[in-house]
């Protein structure tokens, strides 16, 4: 199955196609209620009556809700570098405006349309309102793989911090302007476009 949690998130990974189908039930589930009821009032009993399954099927997978909703964060991650690796198929190789480009306009479309994401994206927002690093530096990470060979650039120390300031800055901006906006203010987006560009511009071109 195509995004499902890598199994260090799971109390026990799915081996068979039954099972991961299962999990990914238990998971669409677990983000439509967010969105309906917001993680405090968010409960296992509830995903597995949304998601059609016995109770003890999610308690196969996850010990709490916080693990439920961490593994979505972890899916989230995957299908976001999914799309952005579709956008870059696209783009031509070594442009790291456009690649740039994809990675913002991904996460706003996730941000827009992905169930549950406004409440975990990645997982820095849970507890809902906190904000932690170890999300972004996944983030960051995670880019620095992805673009560096479509950049022709070494994935070293130096690539993964500048990549890290973009997402924590980005990251920042990003959440003031879908609190200015619920679908997100256009203006803000723009700075923080031309934000990026400024800060990368320095060290790509």
């Amino acid at each position: 199955m195509r995004s499902v949690p890598h199994a260090t998130s799971l109390r026990r990974a799915p081996v068979q196609r039954r099972s991961a189908e299962r999990l990914t039930r238990i998971l669409d589930a677990c983000a439509e209620l967010l969105d309906e009821v917001g993680y405090d009032d968010l409960s296992t009993r509830a995903v597995a009556q949304r998601a059609g399954v016995p109770i003890g099927s999610v308690y196969r997978f996850f010990g709490n809700k916080r693990q439920m909703a961490d593994a979505l964060a972890q899916r989230n991650l995957e299908r976001y570098s999914e799309r952005v690796t579709e956008r870059l198929k696209k783009a031509d190789r070594g442009d790291w405006r456009a690649a740039m480009d994809a990675v913002l306009d991904e996460y706003l479309a996730m941000k827009r349309t992905a169930p549950g994401f406004s409440l975990v994206d990645f997982g820095n927002q849970i507890p809902v309102g906190s904000r932690h690093a170890e999300p972004n530096t996944r983030v960051a990470d995670r880019l620095t793989d992805l673009l560096s060979g479509y950049l022709g650039r070494t994935p070293d120390d130096h690539l993964r911090r500048v990549f890290l300031v973009a997402v924590e800055s980005a990251d920042t901006l990003v959440q003031l302007a879908f609190r200015t906006d619920p679908d997100g203010d256009e203006a803000i987006i723009t700075e923080t476009r031309e934000l990026l560009r400024a800060y990368l511009g320095r060290v790509l071109d």
